[in-house]
């Protein structure tokens, strides 16, 4: 069962919203020849870093200063935490890429968006046996979208986890599932959007989501664990859809379920 076609207009607000530019102009990091992020111009001096040896401004932007990179990024993380700059402090460790894909090292999540280095995120989408969809509620105390619905799991993909572990662990805690539960569990694709960030003006998202499909038999229901869960529901295709219409889940998840249940953006 398909969802239906959702109206032109939210349709056109949906794709503006995943491809919009940043709320003030930013300028390239790099790291040797490769572009890793991007950063608002004043940001390393709001931060106190504009005189120091782990950044230099040139004529293209700003660029990592000399050393192990994983280093000097946990640097930038810990002064940009100290001077309020960084997001929600996680302790847990991303992989920078180049924008030739070259890994340079990793860097606290916490900083990612503020430097608007790309992030890479699964999400899981899951149907009953009747074509309904199962979706879920973040927690009301998440420090992103609190209280908004999304797919049945997502999350982003730490330094040390593949896509494929990443996907079975967030299987595991958003939704209490082992992936052997879900029939015909099969990958679907992948799209990348490019925001702002509306909790961090200076942030901006560039983040890379891999979605799998797969189904979910009759009886089984998923069981948070990890508390980041508020509630699951498994909504017929009409009701989702008046759901999506009436922006009451996430651009990410909106984005995952139009393209996994036959209406792409």
């Amino acid at each position: 069962m398909k969802l239906p076609q959702p109206a032109a207009a939210w349709r056109a607000r949906l794709a503006a919203a995943a491809q919009a530019p940043p709320l003030r102009p930013r300028v390239p990091l790099w790291c040797g020849g490769e572009r890793i992020g991007s950063v608002e111009p004043d940001l390393f001096a709001r931060a106190g870093l504009e005189s120091g040896p782990l950044v230099r401004p040139d004529a293209q932007g700003w660029r990592l200063g000399e050393g192990d990179p994983t280093g000097v990024f946990a640097q930038l993380a810990q002064a940009l935490r100290d001077t309020g700059l960084a997001h929600t402090w996680r302790d847990e460790q991303l992989i920078v890429r180049g924008d030739a894909g070259t890994e340079f090292g990793t860097i606290e999540r916490a900083a990612v968006r503020a430097l608007g280095i790309a992030t890479q995120a699964v999400h899981l989408t899951a149907v009953a046996p009747d074509g309904s969809i199962w979706v879920q509620q973040r927690a009301l105390d998440k420090p992103t979208d609190p209280g908004l619905w999304d797919t049945l799991v997502g999350g982003l993909v730490p330094a040390d986890e593949s896509l494929e572990q990443a996907l079975a662990r967030e299987t595991w805690e958003e939704a209490g599932l082992r992936p052997a539960q879900l029939a015909g569990l099969r990958r679907g694709g992948c799209m990348v959007t490019r925001r702002p960030l509306p909790e961090l003006a200076h942030g901006y998202v560039v983040e890379e989501l891999h979605w799998w499909l797969g189904e979910l038999a009759d009886g089984v229901h998923p069981c948070n664990q990890d508390g980041e869960v508020a509630d699951f529901a498994c909504m017929q295709p009409d009701a989702l859809c008046a759901a999506l219409e009436r922006d009451s889940f996430t651009i990410d998840a909106a984005l995952v379920l139009l393209a996994a249940h036959g209406a792409p953006a």
